[in-house]
């Protein structure tokens, strides 16, 4: 499917009035000098560990225990993710040296 000019221009128009409304709206919903109803700082408080805990189920959910290399890299790779940020705490770096740690294990280990 080929896209012509206008419909280009309408699609980084919409995109870009998309960006803009995530940008500014929360700023214009919730002004500096109002406080946050408490149901929003609830979510703020939850979300990141339910994305978390979402995040773990996604990648472990193609996990096959009863075939060769049962699930090893899957779980060692969770390790060092947990051995990490539990020393660290520093989610960007456990995460990202998790990832290349399961991405060494699968390449060349297993």
């Amino acid at each position: 499917m080929s896209v012509n000019n206008v419909q280009a221009v309408l699609i980084v128009g919409a995109m870009i009035l998309g960006t803009v409304i995530t940008r500014f709206l929360p700023f214009l919903v919730f002004p500096a000098g109002k406080s946050t109803p408490p149901f929003i700082e609830y979510l703020g408080k939850t979300l990141p560990y339910a994305t978390m805990g979402l995040l773990v189920v996604y990648c472990l959910k193609g996990i096959r225990l009863t075939a060769a290399p049962y699930g090893l890299p899957e779980l060692l790779a969770v390790a060092a993710v947990a051995v990490l940020h539990r020393r660290k705490g520093n989610s960007l770096l456990s995460i990202g040296a998790g990832t290349v740690f399961y991405m060494f294990l699968v390449q060349a280990v297993f």
